[in-house]
């Protein structure tokens, strides 16, 4: 993956109170966008921001923002539960 350099103000990555190097800081949050606006899936978004997708998820739920599950989510989820017997 190739990468850019962007100058950002010191005051912006303290105001947003992410931890870890400003880089990565901005990639969360820039992944975390992407991920709200439902333009990348939560893996990918975690892929892009170079974390586990728990961390991702922990991240995502600590800025309060939605997961996305739809109850079609929730039919489709408990018919592969029924499939596997779980």
């Amino acid at each position: 993956m190739s990468t850019v350099q962007v100058e950002l103000p010191e005051e912006l990555i303290a105001l947003a109170n992410v931890s870890g190097t400003p880089s990565r800081s901005a990639s969360k949050l820039i992944a975390l966008e992407l991920f709200r606006e439902r333009r990348v899936s939560a893996g990918k978004a975690a892929e892009l921001s170079s974390v586990s997708l728990d961390e991702f998820l922990e991240f995502a739920a600590r800025r309060e923002v939605s997961m996305h599950y739809t109850d079609a989510d929730w039919e489709q989820d408990q018919a592969t539960a029924r499939k596997l017997k779980l």
